[in-house]
């Protein structure tokens, strides 16, 4: 009988790349650290990798492992299984090189103070004095009239893009520093939520960190948006109402907000699933919605959760209800209101460009088309950078069938 095309032949030696692990309860937590593939194994995989980087071969390493544990773990799949995730070191298919990270001249050792519980201490402490603050001195506090500050509509707009990225770079390198502190890479990228625009920072391999750091950097960003806006407030309470403050407590509190939407890959998000225990919440709860959907259509499936825990199932029950109704309400926002607003806008930018009345009118409509466009160029390749290469694998399946 031949060989099956990609299992390792008898007597093999297999090399694995440099791997990380983490024990995850019963399980264990494997993964490259400068990689974005990562797998949840249980013992008997995780003492089958320690024995193949021992330098026992695939027959020695099943052997080893059932005269240890009692388990029948077909060792020649497992190891199969590793080629695809990318862990085996195989002559002649080098590993794609990882993306390069963000500032790569900032180091561990640069960051390193980002850990410190006396920093987490001292951040705390500044938003507990805003806090008090704003209960005590409200009338500090600004409303949304004060964005309007000005009667000129492009200073109002650039003095809120300046404020707004100001704080968007110093919330995502909050999350770069605090994974790099840690020794994962880490990058920023321009990404998709749904119809929204979002900067976000990958650090995958943070999995692979103790809890507590883990922690740290979810929470991150969402401490320096607190500290802002209570700084804001402070300052505002003893100097008194200024623009500059007012713009950076309703960005800080525009921000902060925005990551309590869970039904998207928001920081809450990566808290909540680090905290239910669920490795994958956002594909397992949408592989559950769709086997849903497919059961009322008469189409029944395998439940995807099967295999799972009776905790993580209930958790990802949960949060499919709270994903498919909150993506519902976002996007019939969206195409009520946002979408309408959107091309009234644009429609006057075109007439007004069509009819000129006055040179400022023409800048004016010219910067909407502009801003307007830039956005949507901007939204559509983060979106294929992150469904393209799905698609162009799906596509020619589709073209076979048809």
């Amino acid at each position: 009988m031949s060989q099956d095309a990609g299992q390792p032949a008898d007597g093999t030696r297999v090399r694995l790349r440099d791997l990380a692990f983490r024990r995850d309860g019963s399980q264990w937590i494997v993964g490259r650290p400068d990689g974005q593939e990562f797998a949840a194994v249980p013992y008997e995989g995780m003492r089958a990798i320690r024995l193949l980087m021992e330098g026992a071969t695939i027959e020695e390493a099943e052997r080893r492992l059932r005269g240890e544990t009692g388990a029948d773990l077909d060792v020649r799949d497992f190891v199969r299984a590793l080629g695809e995730l990318g862990f085996l070191d195989e002559p002649g298919r080098p590993a794609a090189p990882p993306e390069p990270p963000t500032f790569p001249r900032l180091r561990a050792r640069h960051v390193r103070w980002t850990l410190s519980p006396l920093l987490h201490t001292a951040v705390a402490g500044v938003i507990a004095a805003g806090t008090v603050t704003a209960a005590i001195r409200r009338e500090t506090l600004p409303g949304w009239q004060d964005l309007l500050w000005s009667d000129h509509g492009t200073l109002v707009l650039l003095s809120e893009i300046a404020v707004g990225w100001t704080l968007i770079f110093l919330h995502e390198m909050a999350h770069l520093s605090t994974a790099r502190a840690a020794g994962v890479p880490g990058r920023i990228r321009l990404g998709t939520r749904l119809q929204f625009l979002a900067v976000q920072t990958e650090v995958s391999g943070i999995w692979l960190a103790e809890r507590r750091v883990r922690l740290t950097v979810y929470l991150a960003g969402m401490a320096v948006d607190a500290a802002a806006c209570s700084a804001a407030v402070v300052l505002a309470a003893v100097l008194g109402r200024h623009t500059v403050l007012s713009l950076v407590t309703l960005t800080s509190v525009s921000m902060l907000t925005t990551q309590f939407l869970v039904f998207m890959r928001t920081d809450v998000y990566f808290l909540l699933q680090d905290l239910t225990g669920c490795r994958n919440m956002y594909g397992d709860a949408t592989a559950y919605a769709r086997h849903r959907v497919l059961r009322l259509l008469g189409r029944p499936t395998p439940d995807p959760l099967a295999g799972l825990p009776r905790r993580e199932r209930r958790s990802l029950r949960a949060y499919a209800v709270l994903m498919v109704v909150g993506t519902v309400v976002c996007l019939g926002v969206a195409f009520a209101v946002t979408l309408p607003a959107t091309l009234v806008l644009l429609c006057r930018a075109v007439r007004a460009l069509g009819t000129p009345a006055t040179p400022l009118s023409v800048l004016d409509a010219a910067a909407v088309l502009l801003a307007a466009l830039a956005f949507q160029v901007a939204w559509a390749r983060a979106w294929w950078r992150r469904h393209g290469p799905r698609l162009r694998r799906t596509l020619p399946r589709a073209r076979t069938r048809s």
